[in-house]
Parts: structure tokens; C-alpha cells; sequence
């Protein structure tokens, strides 16, 4: 039998590839979307599959992580093989904005779920998605033992949800794992992300479409890798004997100014020229630095990053060009 897997999340960036590749391995995937008066699937719209078809391997549910008995009704009735919690407010400036649907949604969210799981018995692996933002002012390189100090709502609620996971996993024997995802980012990375942002902004601006682009902090660092090869590395933390915890990154690391650089020089233009600062942007905690040492992942489930940075802003510039119809 096909195993059975859960996606909270689903129509996100990483939802969208997480659904492809276990899909391609022959799952049946069940999505959790939020109700709303417009379709918001538009990422997983490729995979869509009548459900009335008997071969149909893709289902979508209405439900929300703040939602605790549809979490339960859900799960009893599709009972998962593999659960992966990725819905969350995942903005970490949003997050300062909205702090308390932040901590409803990314933080006590998880323990909805997990209490779901624990209310009905059901055997099942379960994925959490952690945030590097958790580690916020500790020094890089961070791993897993590097001690959290998270700056902002969204990563307080992301540090929750780590010891929510960890707490459920010594408490009642789950297989219950931390995804520690650094950031990972794709032409399908939401239109409000920096890298998305300003890959947009660049092909808009070398088609002629759009003069200047305005960014906060140019010297925040990042350790930036490709989101389709993170979810592989979620598949693979469920797939070992016994559930730990795992850093996913690539050990390098790129400031926003050198982001912008490397999309500008895609298309043959001069960064500063168009990149205006404002203070909008900044966040009322800046978190310097991020790079992380995925040793461990390496080590325990074989899994390293092939697209860095320069290759990564190179190929998000170049799906905003197809987009536009822009050939240089």
C-alpha cells in the first residue's frame, strides 16, 4: 500500500515542492488549506487531480492550525502515514506587525496538531518546520546544540514550537522531528521576501517596466539555499530508525547587498543605480547574521546543498524574465 502523507501548509513554497516530490514517490498527499473567497492554490494548481478520478493521489481539506477540532476530525479520518506542519505566519517583519495571530498560528498551531495526533492514537512521523530565525542574536555558525535567541514574534513562536515537538516526542514516544530550514528560497518564494523581491524588481527593471527598487537592512547576512532541495531533506528526517532534530543550510553565507549584486549582474546592470533605502523595512530587532552548520544532516541522512547563493539568484532572475516575456 502507497503510504499516506499530511501538509499542513501546502499551497506554500515549500508545500507546493514537498507535495511534487512525494507525489513522484508514489504517496497519497492530503493538503490543509485556509477558506477564502479567492483560490490561493495557485503553486500546487499543476498538480491538481479530480478527486473523483480513482486514481487521484492529491486531496485538498479546509481546515486551520487555530482550528483544534477540525485538526482532530481531519486526521482521524485520513490517517496519515507522515504528517509535515509547515502552515505558519512564516513574514518575520509581519510578525512585529501581528504578533499575536503570529504566536495563535506558528506557535500554538503545533501543539494543536500534536495534541491531535496524541488524542487519537495515531501512528504516525511527524515534521516540524523550524526556523533559523530561532538562533537570532547567537553567533554563527549555528547547529543544533547552539543556543536559541530568537528577535522576533515569529521566531519566539518558532522556538516554542521546537520544545512543543521535542517535549511530545520524550513525553509520549512520537516520531517527532525539527527541521532547523535556514533560508531557502525558489521562484516560488511569496512576493514579499526579500530574494523574491528583488528578482521581481530586476526583471521588471531590465524589461523597462520599473525604475528602482527600496530595501532595508543591505547588511544583513544569510546562509540562502534552494527550497526543492530542503523538502527532500524533510522527507529524508522521517525516513531514519529513531527521530532527532536537524540543521538544513549550506554554510555560506551572503549579505542582501550581495543578493541584489548577483540578480543585477544577471542582467548586466549596476545595483546601486536602482536600490533606494527606506527605514520601513528595518525591523525594531535585526537578527545580523545566519549561517548554519548542516554537519549532522550530511552525516546522519546523506543529504548536502548542490545550488548556492550566485546560482540561486541567477535562476530566480531568470524565471521572473520568462514570466515577463524577457529575453536578453
Amino acid at each position: 500500500m502507497p503510504k499516506t502523507a499530511l501538509i499542513t501548509g501546502i499551497t506554500g513554497q515549500d508545500g507546493s515542492y514537498l507535495a511534487e516530490l512525494l507525489l513522484e514517490k508514489g504517496y497519497r498527499v492530503h493538503g490543509l488549506i485556509r477558506r477564502s473567497s479567492t483560490f490561493n492554490t495557485s503553486r500546487i494548481d499543476h498538480l491538481y487531480q479530480d478527486p473523483h478520478d480513482v486514481n487521484a493521489r492529491l486531496f485538498l481539506h479546509y481546515g486551520d492550525l487555530t482550528d483544534a477540532s477540525r485538526l482532530v476530525t481531519l486526521l482521524e479520518r485520513v490517517r496519515p502515514d507522515e504528517v509535515y506542519n509547515l502552515a505558519a505566519q512564516s513574514h518575520v517583519r509581519v510578525s512585529f506587525d501581528e504578533p499575536e495571530f503570529t504566536a495563535m498560528t506558528t506557535g500554538v498551531g503545533t501543539v494543536r496538531l500534536l495534541e491531535a495526533i496524541r488524542m487519537i492514537g495515531l501512528d504516525c512521523r511527524f515534521y516540524q518546520a523550524s526556523s533559523s530565525e530561532m538562533f537570532g542574536a547567537s553567533p554563527p555558525p549555528q547547529n543544533e546544540d547552539t543556543q536559541f535567541y530568537p528577535r522576533s514574534p515569529y521566531g519566539v513562536a518558532k522556538v516554542f514550537s521546537y520544545w512543543i515537538t521535542k517535549n511530545y516526542r520524550e513525553a509520549y514516544g512520537l516520531f517527532a522531528v525539527n527541521g532547523i530550514l535556514f533560508n531557502h528560497e525558489s521562484p516560488r518564494r511569496g512576493q514579499t521576501f526579500v530574494t523574491r523581491k528583488i528578482a521581481m524588481a530586476v526583471a521588471a527593471i531590465a524589461a523597462g517596466k520599473q525604475n528602482s527598487i527600496y530595501l532595508g537592512n543591505l547588511d544583513a547576512i544569510r546562509d540562502w539555499g534552494y527550497a526543492p532541495e530542503y523538502v527532500n531533506a524533510m522527507w529524508r528526517m522521517l525516513q531514519q530508525n529513531s527521530p532527532t532534530d536537524y540543521v538544513v543550510a549550506t554554510n555560506t553565507s551572503y549579505s542582501v547587498r550581495q543578493f541584489a549584486q548577483f540578480c543585477f549582474e544577471r542582467v548586466g546592470l549596476d545595483w546601486e543605480r536602482f536600490v533606494k533605502f527606506d527605514e520601513r523595512y528595518l525591523r525594531p530587532t535585526e537578527v545580523d547574521a545566519l549561517i548554519g552548520d548542516f554537519s549532522r544532516a550530511k552525516s546522519l541522512l546523506g543529504w548536502e546543498p548542490t545550488v548556492l547563493t550566485p546560482q540561486l539568484a541567477a535562476l530566480m532572475v531568470d524565471a521572473e524574465l520568462a514570466a515577463l516575456g524577457v529575453r536578453l
